[in-house]
Parts: C-alpha cells; structure tokens; sequence
C-alpha cells in the first residue's frame, strides 16, 4: 500500500468504528480509555471525552445495584494480564444517569510487538434479552407450579372417584392434601337430609400422622353458630374464606365457633382457610386447613385450587348421597316385591336374592311358596328379562299371575303354566320369563314328591343325605310369552320325582351358573359339586355357603331350598320341629301359614290331599 492509500484506509476504519452496532471501548494496557464508539456513547450516556484517559473499571464495572467491584473480581482485567480473549453476560455498566445497564460483553486483547498493548471491548444492551430470560423463567415456575395443582386436583379427582364410602372418601381426601397444601386438613359434614348437626368425619396432620383422630365426632349444632363465623360463612355457601392471625385471634361466641377455633388451638397454625363442600344446590360440608412454622399464608392461586377441590368434593357427596338414597328406595321395593317363605308343618325353606352388581338393588329375578287351597305347598322360581325397575314391576305382574291362576285349581302344573302363558300374552306386557313351578305333595309325615313343569328355566337339583346330586331334567316345555304369541303350538310336560328323606330341592335362577368367565355347563357342573359336598349343612347353611363358594355375579340371582322332612315327622304322633323360615322379603311382611309378632296365628293344619289317579301319573310321565 502506498502512502497515498494509507489516509483512505484510516477513514475507512474509522467509519467502521464509528458505524458498528455495538458499544465499543479501547483501551491501553492498563485498562485506561483511549477510544469508544458513538454506539456505546448512547447506550451509557458518556461523550468520548467524558471516558478518555480513565480506568475503564472504576468507571464503568458495577454490580446490578451499582455498587463498586473490586478490580480483582473484575472479568476484564485478567485479559491485559494473560493475553488470552474473555466474554460473559453477567455484568453492568454504570451509565451517566447512576443506573446499571446488564451487558453481554467480549474482549480481545491488542496484540503488538510480541506484547499486550492493550484490549477491545466489545458490549450489548443485554436487557431486553435479561428480561425475556427472566420472563421465561418466571413462566416456566409458573408453569411447574399450575403442572403441580393439576397433578394434585387429578389426584385428588382420582380420591373422590375411588369410593362412594363418604367418612372414607374423606380420609383419603385429607391425606392428599396434606402436607401438599397444607400441614393438617379437617374434614367436618352437615348430617344427612341436611340437618342441622355437624360431624367431623376426617383430619389429617404432617406431623402427628393423624394423631388429631381425638377432632373427630359430633360438633354442636350449626344453628348456636353466631352469623359472622368463618364456618357459618361456609355452610352458607359463601367463597372460600382465607384466616389470618388476626381472624384466629378473635373471640369464638358460640359452640360450635369454639369447637372450629379449638383445631387451630390443637393442631397450631398462623393461618387458615376454611372452605365450602358445596354444589350450586346445597353445602354439604367444610373443609378446613391450617399452616404452621414457616409456611406462607395461602395464596390468591391456591384459593382458587381449594375452592375447585370444595365444588368438586360436593358434586361427589352429592351423588354419594343420592346413590344411598336410590339404593336404600331400590333395596325396600325389592324386600317388599320378594315372598315372605310359609312355615307349613315340618317342611324347612330358605331362600336368598342377591341382585345385579351393575343393578340398583332391584331386578326380573324371583322366587316364591305358598299354599294352595286343596293344603298344597307350591315352589316357584322364575326370571323375567331385565335388571331394572321396569322387570322387577313385570316380576311382580307376572308372579301374581301365577298365585292366582294356581291358587284354586287342582289341575296338573302344566295346565296352570299354559293358562299363565296365555294370560302374560293377552293381558300383559311383560317380556318372556322361564319359571318354575312345583307341588310339594305327599301324606303327613311322607313320603313326598315333587310334581312339577319347566318353562325354559335351569333346571332343579336334588341333593340327598349321602351326597349324591342330580339335575332334575323332566318337565321342560318352552319359554313364557313365547307360545302363545308366536302360535307355535308347544306344551309343557308335567314330571313327577320322589323326595327322598332328608334331600334338599334347590331351586335356582340362571345368575347361579352363567358367567362371563365360564360356560353354563361348567356352571351346573360346580353348583352340583359344591351342593352335593353341603348335603348335611342345615338349609340355612347350605344357601350361604353355596352362594360364598360359587360366588355368582353379573346378574340377579334368586334361590329357594326346600329341605325334606325324615319320615313320620308331621304326623300326630310324631311332634314337628319348631321351623323358622328364612327369606330375604321385608320382616314386616308374614306369608300364609307364617306366625309374625303382634299377628293373628293362621291354622296352617294340613288338609287331607285327594288320591292320585295312577293313570294320570303314568301320562304325566309318559309325557315328560
């Protein structure tokens, strides 16, 4: 380059220096200003003349509060020293106006005649970039802490889902919360029918793992609570309510106000919050939470998370409540939609009904006895579609049917199963059902048979006293409500089985062998083992041990077990057994030929039973 060049050049430079986008020092080498930029005269407010010749570190280097560094913690000087370049982004400069100005900075040390001659500085403005990274920051906390409340509220959505055991629900509510939310929770429950007692039915403490269980039982009644109260406030459906110490410190003027200030008192706490468990409807309880130590007071966000936890606890009491209350109306209709069992002579009967799991308590399924007018008794099991409310009304429709078709006709079971047929077809809109239905007859004291017709239903079983069981297989004709409907032209065969002494007659629904997890002849083939292995179990016994062992479910299940008398037993010579039959109908409710307290005992002597043709026999057996 010639001389001539050399004066360009160094305008050239000097309008690259002047024009770069970025502060920029120069200095000697020890640290004094000999240059700077118009740029970084604008970021910190200082003319050039202002800078030259001064250290940049006392002049410049601060901290974030402007206070002074010292220069063997400054990050700049070790360059001049070693020679080797250095950058960073935690630091200030000081501008004209006393503030500091965070700076993203490199600096490069000027390198000549094998020495260091001094360095460049090169800064930015970092504070747009400090406050987008302490932004974010702020909203990636923000964002952990929401991750954390909506873990504890599908946690807790997950507790109040587990059972519709209220006092246990709540046990489990109070123990998620703590020490999560906070160091001890309350759990406290308007009595039902919303009463006006209170009861404290949870708590939970992070300290004593539940040592404060002597909290818990009845409080005084909610109407002796002065209007004011935090707990008088909730039960009135008012917002979640935040207690701080000047609310604990205030006088209790009531009972049950002292009752709730007295957690505090037990369990410590500076502070509070006490909220509703309550739908839009109805408040059905409190929950209360304290704070002890070094624990903050509850925040503006975490209110808002208690008052979503206080609606979504109601909306579960709520159902709770009403589940109760449709199974407790569910569980009276059908006791009283179930027979009462007759106690006629010496004959021993027990039955059981164990609804549906998916049900409401309630279904199609039945059993029945009773005595018929020529001193008869009569077994009936039977299974109209359905498990509802709508098949056991059509249950109890066609099962009166039945009593009074059969009540006084001394004809064969078929005739009385064709006639129930025909009256379900044009009387009726019940669906199809199977049944079962059976005279017990025999002379006093035996021996006894069983005389009866199948309509599509499983089939009885007998089990005698040395162990041996055998389905009862003869009798079986079509479903009801299916014949005469359709005009097929089908019959129901009478069958006829002698009862030996000491047997037992089960029968059963279809709920008792059929099952998801197995077939229906593997079904009958456990009812026949497990009933064979009971066959010297009183009838009591046998039914629930056979229900325990077979464990049915899935469906309605009814059973009706007759236990045959040994011989002689019923004769006037031979006294009868004192006999209290057992069934699962209302104990209200007594059955003819039944004795029931404060009740008029009915005459439940026998008649005498007219001989059996034996040709009508041998036909019935013919057809069977």
């Amino acid at each position: 380059m010639n001389a001539a060049d050399r004066p360009r050049e160094l305008e050239f430079l000097r309008a690259v220096f002047d024009s770069m986008g970025a502060g920029l020092y120069v200095t000697d080498s020890v640290g004094r200003v000999v240059a700077s930029n118009p740029w970084a005269q604008r970021l910190l407010g200082r003319t050039e003349q202002e800078t030259l010749g001064l250290d940049l570190h006392d002049l410049l280097h601060r901290r974030a509060d402007g206070t002074r560094i010292p220069r063997e913690e400054c990050s700049f000087l070790p360059v001049l020293d070693s020679g080797c370049p250095a950058e960073g982004s935690d630091e200030f400069y000081l501008r004209s106006d006393g503030t500091a100005l965070p700076i993203i900075w490199a600096a490069t040390p000027l390198l000549r005649q094998g020495g260091v001659d001094g360095a460049v500085i090169v800064f930015h403005d970092y504070s747009l970039h400090r406050e987008a990274a302490e932004q974010r920051t702020t909203h990636l906390l923000a964002l952990e802490r929401l991750t954390e409340r909506l873990t504890m509220v599908a946690e807790i959505s997950a507790v109040l889902s587990s059972t519709l055991d209220i006092p246990q629900m709540l046990q489990r509510l109070v123990r998620v919360l703590v020490p999560e939310v906070a160091d001890w929770a309350v759990a406290d429950l308007r009595g039902e029918d919303q009463a006006a007692d209170m009861r404290r039915m949870a708590v939970w403490t992070s300290d004593e793992q539940g040592g404060g269980q002597a909290v818990l039982g009845p409080l005084p009644p909610l109407a002796q609570t002065a209007p004011g109260s935090a707990l008088a406030r909730a039960m009135r459906g008012d917002p979640a309510l935040r207690l701080d110490a000047e609310d604990l410190a205030e006088d209790a003027d009531t009972p049950l106000a002292q009752a709730h200030r007295e957690l505090f008192d037990l369990l410590g706490g500076h502070s509070g919050a006490v909220v509703p468990l309550s739908t839009r409807r109805q408040v059905f309880g409190v929950l209360t939470l304290g704070r002890t130590g070094d624990h903050p007071p509850f925040t503006d966000a975490e209110m808002l998370v208690l008052a979503d936890v206080g609606r979504r606890t109601g909306l579960v009491l709520d159902n709770a409540r009403l589940f109760d209350q449709q199974r407790h109306v569910a569980e009276t209709m059908q006791r009283q939609l179930l027979t009462p069992l007759p106690q006629v002579d010496h004959l021993q009967m027990a039955a059981r009904y164990q609804p549906a799991e998916s049900a409401a308590e309630i279904g199609g399924d039945w059993y029945d006895a009773f005595l018929l007018a020529d001193g008869v008794t009569t077994m009936v099991i039977g299974d109209v579609v359905g498990h509802d409310l709508k098949a056991a009304a059509h249950m109890a429709e066609v099962r009166n049917m039945l009593r009074a078709l059969a009540w006084d006709r001394q004809e064969p079971p078929s005739l009385i199963m064709r006639r129930l047929d025909e009256a379900m077809t044009n009387t009726s809109d019940a669906p199809m059902a199977t049944a079962v239905f059976a005279r017990v007859e025999g002379p006093e004291g035996g021996p006894w048979q069983l005389h009866w017709v199948n309509a599509g239903h499983p089939p009885p079983l007998l089990v005698t006293t040395d162990g041996r069981a055998r389905f009862l297989e003869g009798g079986h004709g079509p479903l009801l409500g299916m014949d005469s409907a359709l005009h097929l032209g089908l019959d129901w065969p009478d069958a006829r089985e002698e009862l030996p002494a000491r047997s037992t007659l089960l029968l059963y629904t279809d709920g008792l062998v059929e099952s998801r997890t197995r077939s229906l002849d593997e079904g009958l083939a456990l009812l026949r083992r497990h009933a064979a292995e009971l066959a010297d179990r009183e009838v009591e016994d046998f039914c629930d041990e056979l229900l325990h062992r077979i464990g049915p479910s899935g469906d309605d299940v009814a059973l009706l077990a007759l236990r045959i008398p040994a011989w002689g037993e019923g004769r006037d010579d031979v006294p009868a057994p004192q006999i209290h039959a057992h069934s699962p109908a209302a104990a209200n409710r007594a059955a003819p030929g039944s004795r029931v307290e404060n009740s008029p005992v009915r005459d439940t002597t026998r008649r005498p039973v007219p001989p059996v043709d034996p040709s009508v026999v041998r036909d019935d057996r013919d057809r069977a």
